[in-house]
């Protein structure tokens, strides 16, 4: 394993230059996909709590901290764009049809006057070829959750023909959730090796894995659950489903931050984050994209790592964006219903 080590010692930053364990596969802070036959539970265990403790109350304050930051007006422009740019535009209800699914592409692709489309819209499987049809050739990306979202509670078989569904329908991302029960019951394995399976079973599309902050109960938890995720084979690390509250909040995202932030310094390759669930305001929109700036730094402020995971969001930037372009606040009339 000596010629697959990718640093001498595990970077920590920002833990008071308290330096992490080296991983227990012989490869210091990075494990490369595919070399999870070597892996166990007991070696996972002593790894992920190994890792650096959270300050829950830092974190809190630091978050809060940030939230506080103003934007002056010319900056808000830019940020409002960027934002939109970020966007999964979600659609994730029972209630769902194939109308609905193609009213949300026409926004997608879109959203207003002079306005950038967003980066991808998100479905179930069974709706992603009705999304492939009607941003095709836009530049829209179409993501689609599987693994029997969003309870994860389903066997792996299951769970790996609701990815394959999704791919060889179109989608280009999946969304996929953990199985938090084994998680929290330190079965770190059984996790790692399901988001591997998932990951193999994606072929060229992109894996954002969904940690389901809300239920995980510490931000330790949640370091550790992103490291596994990246560890595993993420290209992104997902906050929510959007199902169960909390959702995303800015002290889970900043943890999660941290770690792609470290995972990166560490050797890893850059992994994207995805607050999603709650995020409804321009002003809410704003302070994750501060947050994202002053935690993992500029690299992340672009749709190929940070992804917002909201449905009405959109409507609410479009009406700042055009009260900042007319000095009139045209109101929710003026904007699509999602």
């Amino acid at each position: 394993m000596s010629h697959n080590c990718l640093m001498t010692q595990m970077s920590s930053v920002g833990s008071g230059g308290r330096t992490g364990p080296a991983s227990p596969w012989g490869c210091p802070g990075v494990v490369p996909a595919g070399q999870h036959a070597m892996a166990s539970d007991a070696a996972l265990r002593r790894f992920l709590h190994g890792l650096p403790g959270v300050d829950d109350v830092g974190a809190t304050a630091r978050a809060a901290a940030l939230a506080t930051r103003s934007v002056k007006a010319d900056s808000k422009r830019q940020a409002i764009d960027l934002a939109i740019s970020m966007i999964d535009l979600t659609t994730l209800e029972g209630q769902d049809t194939p109308g609905k699914v193609r009213a949300l592409c026409a926004k997608a692709r879109q959203p207003g006057l002079g306005a950038p489309r967003v980066a991808a819209v998100c479905v179930y499987p069974d709706l992603v070829p009705v999304a492939v049809a009607a941003v095709a050739g836009t530049g829209v990306h179409v993501a689609s959750v599987a693994t029997s979202f969003p309870s994860g509670r389903a066997v792996l078989d299951v769970k790996l023909a609701d990815v394959k569904s999704a791919v060889a329908a179109g989608a280009d991302e999946v969304d996929m959730v953990i199985d938090r029960g084994a998680f929290l019951s330190g079965r770190y394995l059984q996790v790692y090796d399901e988001i591997g399976a998932v990951k193999a079973s994606c072929a060229q599309a992109r894996l954002k894995v969904i940690l389901e902050t809300g239920e995980l109960g510490t931000l330790g938890n949640v370091r550790r659950a992103s490291w596994l995720a990246m560890l595993a084979g993420a290209d992104f690390v997902k906050t929510s489903t959007g199902k169960v509250a909390p959702a995303a909040t800015l002290p889970v995202t900043l943890v999660m931050l941290e770690a792609v932030r470290d995972f990166a310094a560490a050797g890893g390759r850059r992994i994207g984050v995805k607050p999603a669930g709650g995020i409804r305001t321009t002003k809410d929109a704003i302070r994750y994209l501060v947050l994202v700036n002053e935690v993992a730094g500029e690299p992340w402020l672009d749709p190929a790592l940070l992804r917002i995971g909201a449905s009405s969001l959109l409507s609410d930037l479009l009406m700042q964006r055009s009260r900042m372009q007319t000095g009139r606040y045209s109101g929710p009339d003026y904007v699509t219903v999602d």
